[in-house]
């Protein structure tokens, strides 16, 4: 199939099919097929959205008996059977992870929606209007979550000013040595300095698009605690980084904290259906009756889906596998970075990187992987970190071949300036990851040689 007629009729915009230059056809798990029958390992996971792989089976078999028996699909914010099966689901792990009480409020359908509401909300709850975001913070990019994202490219197609809220140093910004929290409190003390005391804080405790710097656990407590004393609210922004992409379903569960809203969206469907929600502290639920709304809050299909994603997760295949990727993962990162320094590890949990040393790096790392059949993107402020998002039910197997192939395209990429020691160590570390190099260029046509080796059709 031509890729022209995507060229022809889509707008400027688009972005990951300009890196990915081919048609896709079918998916299962980590892998991707295109419509000529080529294997790919999916490292994106549509961005994060795709947290149990393509096509979850028990997921599938659930959605696919909702549709057929011609349950309710949208229902905006009627009750209904599939509604009330989720929250039943999604409340008991509210509880079992929160000793405060939540309510939840269905946005839909984007991760910016659920933003946009929750600064919203935080700004009437307090009476007070600014916003504290973080530096290298991505929130989405309509007006009000453009204002809290910190990308320079992402906030100059705005249009207009972006006001209401003021920037603040995340976690590491000046280096080990510094405690912003420390200096944010300082800010928020000295009647000089320009800040006003704002509604809320809101953050993301991995910011994943912005170079997958992480707020370590006590970073978090402390300023939980300023928040506190402040009456200030805290946010959090858990839409890439929740759902269990870093380990706990809650990203800042580690920390021990308890935000007063959570923004949850991307696999919170589990099966990449639009679906957002905001959880919010039962003291500050203070909307009135329709004051904030959508059409599309009540994707009953993604409810569906998102209570057969929570069963799933609770079992213990699915936590174990989760557990061996990541240390799979976790190792051969820790490899890379020895034997080539001028990477460093990004990240926790699947929601991993190694920084590069300027973002053509990277680029070209993304670039050479995909012609290994491997997907993957960059993040950071300068594209300098090459990204992975495998989904967490990905088979070890796979994660060893497709990291093989990645070890591949960084040799490639720093060959002229790579010493001969570092060529072997780079080399030696894909050799643990064990892959199998017979499938880094599979040929087309292969898909039903891997069906029947995987024992079902794609």
């Amino acid at each position: 199939m031509n890729i022209e007629i995507f060229a022809r009729a889509e707008s400027n915009v688009r972005y990951y099919c300009r890196h990915f230059p081919v048609v896709f056809a079918r998916a299962r798990n980590e892998l991707m097929w295109d419509v000529a029958g080529t294997r790919y390992i999916d490292l994106l996971s549509a961005a994060g959205s795709l947290n149990y792989g393509h096509n979850h089976p028990a997921i599938k078999r659930k959605l696919l008996d909702y549709i057929d028996g011609d349950y309710i699909a949208q229902a905006i914010d009627l009750h209904t059977s599939a509604k009330a099966e989720f929250i039943a689901e999604f409340m008991q792990l509210v509880t079992a992870t929160h000793a405060q009480p939540y309510r939840l409020m269905f946005t839909g359908p984007t991760g910016t929606n659920a933003v946009e509401a929750a600064l919203k909300l935080a700004r009437k709850a307090t009476g007070r209007t600014r916003i504290g975001a973080f530096t290298n913070a991505f929130h989405g990019v309509s007006l009000g979550a453009l204002a809290a994202t910190g990308s320079v490219s992402k906030r100059r197609a705005g249009g207009l000013p972006l006001d209401g809220v003021d920037r603040y140093p995340y976690d590491g910004y000046f280096g080990t040595g510094t405690d912003t929290v420390a200096m944010i409190e300082r800010y928020l003390d000295d009647p000089g300095s320009g800040y006003e005391l704002p509604a809320a804080f809101i953050l993301e405790t991995v910011q994943g698009e912005g170079g997958l710097k992480v707020a370590s656990d006590p970073w978090l407590r402390n300023l939980a605690a300023l928040c506190r004393r402040r009456d200030i609210l805290l946010i959090v922004d858990d839409i890439q980084a929740g759902c269990g992409r870093c380990g706990p379903f809650f990203s800042y569960s580690a920390a021990g904290i308890e935000p007063d809203i959570v923004c949850l969206s991307k696999s919170l469907s589990g099966y990449g259906l639009p679906m957002s929600v905001l959880m919010i502290r039962e003291a500050i639920d203070c909307w009135e009756p329709g004051e904030h709304n959508g059409t599309f809050r009540g994707n009953n299909h993604a409810f569906v889906a998102a209570a057969a994603a929570l069963q799933v997760r609770k079992t213990a295949e699915f936590q174990d596998n989760r557990r061996e990727i990541e240390a799979i993962l976790d190792a051969w990162i820790a490899d890379v970075s020895a034997a080539h320094p001028a990477s460093r590890p990004r990240g926790r949990g699947l929601m991993r990187g190694l920084e590069m040393s300027d973002g053509a790096v990277a680029s070209d790392v993304c670039r050479l992987a995909f012609e290994r059949r491997v997907i993957l993107e960059t993040s950071g402020p300068r594209g300098e970190v090459v990204k992975f998002m495998p989904a967490l039910t990905m088979r070890p197997s796979l994660m060893r071949e497709a990291l093989a192939a990645v070890a591949e395209a960084i040799e490639q990429t720093i060959a002229p300036t790579r010493t001969k020691a570092g060529t072997s160590s780079l080399r030696t570390q894909a050799s643990h990851a064990g892959a199998r190099r017979t499938h880094v260029h599979p040929a087309k046509h292969e898909e039903p040689a891997i069906a029947a080796a995987e024992g079902a059709a794609p």
